[in-house]
């Protein structure tokens, strides 16, 4: 088949949930056989040259970069907020130099499959229903509006009203770009029946993102035990206000309990506001690391202590895949099919939280057989061929019905 994905951030390097969801599901295309053409937008924030991209990776997949701003700047806030109903996050993505490109690529090309990577790339699909006659596939990479609901209802002051009034819009915007699409392809099987709910009566099928089990594979030769640590980009608010959690509610009393417990913090993109509140007694911010799977392996338990966002956290299968003793809330682990106590420890208040730590650190056989455990599940239910594999199996039965 011939695929094109479309991004609205270039999905390289693979350091964001996004980026990893998008280039597994490309080097999964591309091992099957399919052709795969990636068009990214080539934001400001996110920015690279083709250059940067790996020639082993272009060998398997055609990369185009359009530089598209996307730029959030107070006054294209203020402006959006007094002056538009459409959400801030989606209007920065619609953009004429990217539209052009894409219907260049359209004119030039017989693409079987069309998806989109994310709920903004949807302002497309009438342009490509114009151009081409392939299948438009939506891929859900999260329920967009309950990011943003969870994450105003735990932020104080006026942030939180702008941020009730974004939910409302992006609810709205999602609402409508229901069924535009010819079959939808959430990450989780709940946010698939959560979309469902919403209105959603395409098919559907869901594709968790996939592990590359030859490059995620556990070392535990030099670890540092006991240790606790979180990896996450630290511009995405969820991770901020759950590291900040974390740090006040749980900390104080985990190294009154164990003194030379070090918690690791590393993670690209954090701003200075949040960097003067990463301290404290035992507290290492590292900031962003060159090897993350190294990283992980050096250290002991993996904490995501998320108390928003939606959607699964690629960090969580990693860090399964890695072996690692994983302590999360439950929103962190959501659309995850993990099993408490075997897989990973659940917690969401200080007090439980603290205690499943604490025990990962006095119980070293508890410790020893969640990580066992851990690998086992990602070998089962997580080899990105077999997931590529599947999801192709249903375009086929689309593109021939």
């Amino acid at each position: 088949m011939q695929i094109l994905q479309l991004c609205n951030k270039v999905p390289w390097p693979p350091k964001d949930g996004g980026a990893i969801a998008t280039l597994t599901m490309s080097k999964g295309f591309s091992l099957l056989g399919h052709h795969v053409h990636v068009l990214a937008m080539n934001t400001q924030k996110h920015h690279i040259t083709l250059e940067e991209i790996p020639e082993t990776l272009k060998e398997k997949v055609d990369f185009e970069l359009v530089d598209v701003p996307a730029k959030i700047s107070w006054n294209g806030l203020l402006s959006n907020l007094l002056f538009s109903k459409q959400p801030y996050n989606a209007s920065r993505f619609i953009n004429e130099s990217f539209s052009r490109r894409l219907i260049q690529l359209l004119k030039t090309n017989e693409f079987d499959i069309i998806q989109l990577e994310g709920l903004y790339l949807c302002p497309y699909i009438p342009l490509i229903r114009t151009y081409s006659k392939a299948i438009v596939a939506y891929r859900a990479h999260n329920v967009e509006h309950e990011i943003w609901e969870r994450t105003a209802a735990v932020t104080p002051g006026l942030k939180r009203l702008y941020l009730k009034i974004l939910a409302k819009r992006i609810k709205k915007f999602e609402l409508n770009q229901l069924n535009e699409y010819d079959v939808l392809v959430p990450i989780t099987d709940r946010d698939g029946e959560l979309l469902d709910q919403l209105g959603n009566t395409k098919p559907r099928h869901t594709t968790q993102t996939g592990i590359d089990l030859a490059t995620l594979v556990p070392k535990a030769g030099n670890q540092e035990y006991p240790s606790v640590f979180h990896i996450g980009a630290l511009d995405w608010a969820p991770n901020q206000e759950g590291i900040l959690w974390f740090l006040e509610h749980c900390w104080p009393t985990l190294h009154k309990q164990h003194p030379s417990l070090s918690f690791y913090i590393a993670g690209r993109n954090a701003p200075e506001w949040l960097i003067d509140k990463l301290k404290g007694p035992n507290v290492v911010y590292l900031g962003e690391i060159e090897d993350a799977y190294s990283f992980m392996n050096s250290k002991a338990i993996m904490l995501v202590p998320l108390l928003s966002g939606s959607g699964m956290r690629v960090k969580i299968i990693e860090g399964l895949a890695l072996g690692k003793a994983i302590v999360s809330t439950h929103i962190g682990a959501e659309g995850i099919a993990v099993e408490h106590g075997k897989h990973l420890v659940l917690a969401d208040s200080p007090k439980d939280f603290s205690a499943a730590v604490s025990q990962l650190i006095s119980d070293r056989e508890h410790y020893n057989q969640l990580c066992k455990h851990a690998i086992d599940f990602i070998h089962d239910k997580f080899d990105n061929l077999a997931i590529a594999e599947s999801l192709t199996d249903f375009y086929k039965q689309h593109l021939h019905a």
